[in-house]
């Protein structure tokens, strides 16, 4: 660990001026070095990494036929995700109401899902008072925009919603509105 160096540094010098031995001083860092390099390793392995944060999506087997569901047009939303970061968004069945243009967030798709939330739940009895909202996304939007359409769904508590195939009158309506 720590040495002590008490060797003479030379031979008897002549002339009768005697010098003092120095003792010089070495320490052995050998153990601070392992010390170290436990510590390091002791707290990247207690150390919390950030958790992946996911949503689970129910998705339905393919290999079962399924039949088309009815969805009440009263209490349905449609979602249309385009490019640049838009949505278009309409109460009800496609061409019967008029799209409204909107943006991602809390002043725009957020505050149109909690608006129509409510007035679908005022507007219709138990159990039948919950909204239900299709997403459809289009080949011009992109993957960030659907996980923010879906962020969206687990922010407003929106409890029955799916991703659907977008239909080629709802494309012409996106370029009519310059989102495609």
């Amino acid at each position: 660990m720590a040495e002590l160096d008490t060797s003479s540094g030379g031979g008897k010098h002549k002339g009768g001026k005697v010098r003092s031995k120095k003792a010089s001083t070495r320490v052995d860092l050998t153990a601070m070095v392992d010390l170290a390099f436990l510590l390091i390793t002791f707290f990247m392995y207690t150390t919390t990494l950030n958790k992946p944060k996911a949503m689970n999506v129910a998705m339905p087997d393919n290999s079962i036929p399924t039949s088309n569901l009815a969805i009440a047009a009263s209490r349905s939303m449609t979602i249309l995700l385009g490019s640049h970061n838009k949505v278009e968004w309409y109460m009800g069945e496609a061409g019967k109401s008029a799209p409204t243009v909107d943006h991602y967030g809390k002043d725009g798709l957020r505050k149109a899902l909690i608006d129509n939330a409510k007035q679908v739940e005022s507007t219709h009895a138990a159990p039948d008072n919950t909204m239900e909202v299709l997403i459809k996304p289009s080949d011009k939007s992109t993957y960030e925009n659907l996980v923010a359409a879906l962020d969206e769904m687990k922010i407003t508590n929106v409890q029955i919603y799916a991703i659907v195939k977008i239909s080629q009158m709802e494309i012409d309506d996106l370029k009519k509105n310059n989102i495609y």
